[in-house]
């Protein structure tokens, strides 16, 4: 189960570009209540871009909501980059909840590889999307067969909550109202 303390976020390439052509909006409003939570609870957020000069920068309302630059990349598992990988080490948590675009491709690659590298893998399937409903759910069965949890917004933000007596409750009950 998740541990507020022990949690990173990790948030791959919802970028202009990329949520134009999936015709949805639905991703956002997902990553909007988990970027928000993490802010509420102090959870730290790590943003990537997919070459950001062809696919545009992170959407405005979830650029708004966090306060780390994005990191470049252009390769499909985050990892590759140089210093990702320490990035994401210095924060010593142990759990990663990862959401983003393409599920069979980038958030795919990036689970597999922090797997490897030991973490604790929670991929936030309604915050995550490809243009293909079938390879959304290949990219899912795929992650869930190597050992990366499936979950869902509303699962992770009362995972980090424990109970009603947590001192952000209403504050987070109040992003899913």
């Amino acid at each position: 189960m998740l541990n507020q303390n022990d949690t990173l976020v990790l948030m791959i390439d919802i970028q202009e570009k990329l949520v134009n052509s999936l015709n949805k909006t639905t991703i956002v409003s997902k990553a909007e209540k988990v970027l928000n939570a993490a802010k509420i609870l102090d959870i730290p957020v790590l943003v990537t871009e997919q070459y950001p000069k062809g696919l545009g920068n992170t959407v405005d309302s979830l650029q708004n909501i966090i306060n780390e630059p994005a990191f470049e990349k252009t390769y499909f598992n985050a990892l590759l980059e140089e210093g990702f990988l320490d990035k994401i080490k210095s924060y010593e948590r142990k759990q990663i909840v990862i959401m983003g675009i393409e599920t069979h491709i980038c958030i795919y690659q990036t689970a597999l590889a922090l797997l490897d590298e030991g973490f604790e893998v929670y991929v936030v399937k309604d915050a995550c999307a490809s243009r293909n409903k079938y390879e959304f759910k290949q990219g899912i069965n795929a992650m869930q067969a190597e050992g990366a949890k499936i979950t869902c917004v509303e699962i992770v933000l009362f995972e980090w909550l424990k109970g009603a007596k947590h001192p952000k409750f209403k504050e987070i009950q109040a992003l899913i109202k």
